[in-house]
């Protein structure tokens, strides 16, 4: 193996034994000491010659010697200093994954927060399908009924994620908002009867100008105008709740009593500060608005006794749904919360479990539906007594999925702690 060591040629040879000697005057001290390059054989000064370039090549850190193109030691690669755009192009990678990080990061939270409601969608518009409901002229109704049903299906789910807390640090789970979150907020403050107000406000506006589709060109009927009845209650209804909720409002209404407390003596000003009933919301309006709901749905008229009676019991949890959110009022009116803690009204899981329970029969109450149930012999106790046996089951689900979730922040907090 020692020829293919040797240089071929005398012009070779002579910078073989160049790079010997220097590689010997400028040897680091931890050299094995072999001598010098008078004392060794031409073929052994190209074998430590060789060496010494490998042992250069993998530190990376050539001398000053080898800047020039003496042999195999003057083809080291060039540092990342000789390339000016070198670090302009690392700074473009960062921006550019930054800002797809932080793309990929909002994608990801939307997708989480709307992953449920998709899946509902999906879930419901597959029974449709696979039961083939609501063909033909009866698609109008079908909508009506699912739509508007699962409206107050996705409204007790989010009642009952209030009462175990969730959105607390929006004061949302009838509790003190927490102080710094109003800092950062500061009157942009809005409540969940807000939120409920403007929901109903716009269930209202939207269904006005569908009432009367499943008659398109052709005479109003009675029963046309009690729906149509129903959406303007929606509307102005939904309007109130907002405009009771509105904080510039309040303050506009409490004008002839700020300005007659001018003129107060120093003991009467103490006694012009605000109530604790200011610091939350007692807002009956969307309660009302879904107690009437469930009263006119009660007697309303149906062509079969089944369709009526399934009308009559997604009518009635409505108003009991209704009748317990009173209850927490009237609770709360007597008991102020105090802390930011969630005070979770026990009529609030009555308010929950009628939501729910009412949404899922009002869905269950369109034409199609009745007319399967009647072809099948099953009565509306049937659709009653599994309904409320599977909003049981839900809600369980739903508090543990929660419960769950507090003990995972907590394990996160206690490893990145």
């Amino acid at each position: 193996m020692l020829h293919q060591l040797l240089p071929t040629s005398g012009q070779d040879s002579g910078s073989y034994l160049q790079d010997s000697y220097h590689d010997h005057e400028s040897r680091a001290s931890d050299d094995s000491g072999l001598g010098t390059a008078s004392d060794l054989s031409p073929a052994h000064n190209c074998f430590t010659s060789t060496v010494c370039a490998e042992d250069r090549e993998t530190r990376a850190e050539p001398s000053k010697e080898y800047s020039g193109s003496h042999g195999e030691c003057g083809n080291l690669p060039p540092s990342s200093a000789d390339f000016p755009g070198h670090t302009l192009r690392a700074e473009i990678g960062h921006i550019v994954s930054h800002k797809l990080l932080k793309v990929l990061e909002l994608g990801y939270k939307v997708v989480d927060r709307v992953i449920l409601p998709f899946g509902f969608i999906a879930l419901t518009t597959g029974i449709i399908t696979f039961a083939r409901f609501f063909e033909g002229h009866a698609i109008f109704g079908g909508l009506a009924h699912w739509i508007k049903g699962g409206v107050f299906f996705w409204l007790g789910l989010f009642n009952l994620g209030r009462w175990s807390g969730s959105f607390a640090e929006l004061g949302w789970a009838w509790n003190l908002r927490p102080r710094r979150q109003s800092r950062q907020k500061g009157n942009f403050n809005l409540s969940a009867e807000f939120m409920e107000s403007s929901l109903i406000l716009v269930y209202g506006s939207t269904n006005i100008f569908l009432e009367h589709l499943g008659g398109w060109g052709g005479a109003w009927t009675a029963q046309d105008l009690e729906h149509m009845a129903i959406t303007v209650l929606f509307i102005g209804g939904g309007l109130f709740g907002m405009l009771i909720e509105s904080i510039h409002i309040r303050d506009l209404l409490n004008t002839t009593t700020s300005v007659s407390a001018r003129s107060y003596s120093t003991e009467e000003r103490g006694e012009s500060n605000a109530p604790d009933t200011y610091q939350f919301s007692l807002n009956p309006i969307p309660a009302l608005v879904i107690l009437l709901l469930g009263i006119m749905m009660s007697s309303h008229h149906q062509a079969t006794m089944t369709a009526s009676m399934v009308h009559e019991q997604w009518g009635t949890l409505l108003l009991w749904a209704s009748v317990a959110r009173g209850l927490t009022y009237v609770l709360l009116y007597l008991r102020p919360p105090k802390s930011i803690f969630p005070s979770r009204p026990p009529t609030e899981l009555l308010t929950s479990f009628g939501l729910i329970a009412g949404g899922i029969i009002f869905m269950a109450s369109s034409s199609d539906t009745v007319n399967g149930m009647i072809h099948y012999s099953l009565d509306a106790m049937l659709l009653y007594t599994v309904t409320t046996g599977l909003v049981g089951i839900l809600m369980a689900w739903e508090i543990a999925v929660l419960a769950i979730k507090g003990w995972a922040v907590r394990k996160e907090l206690v490893l990145h702690g």
